[in-house]
């Protein structure tokens, strides 16, 4: 069974930086695709960042050039690497596999 468990998350300044972590439990870690998803308060949960298998990389345009995903195959570990963060980045970040959810990490980010 396939388990998916993001820390990483805390309270980060304007312009400041936080990587992400979502450690993945189950079989086949490196024939999966992953993505990082947010939301923010009263909003419904969005696509922020995915990475297949292969490491092909894609990212939602209010977060390219800021955020990098990444993954280690040999440690069963997906990342979020936030760069330049926004006040409008703040929200709580989960990992997905494509048919599991993490429980969330919440980012804050104070102007």
């Amino acid at each position: 069974q396939v388990q998916l468990v993001e820390s990483g998350g805390g309270l980060a300044q304007a312009g400041g930086s936080l990587r992400l972590s979502c450690a993945f439990s189950g079989s086949n870690f490196r024939f999966r695709n992953f993505s990082w998803y947010r939301q923010a308060p009263g909003y419904e949960r969005t696509f922020v960042a995915k990475i297949t298998s292969g490491g092909s990389t894609d990212n939602e345009h209010f977060v390219r050039c800021r955020f990098t995903i990444s993954r280690d195959n040999a440690k069963n570990m997906v990342y979020l690497h936030m760069n330049s963060l926004k006040p409008d980045d703040t929200g709580v970040y989960s990992c997905r596999a494509p048919d599991t959810w993490g429980q969330g990490t919440q980012v804050t980010v104070s102007s």
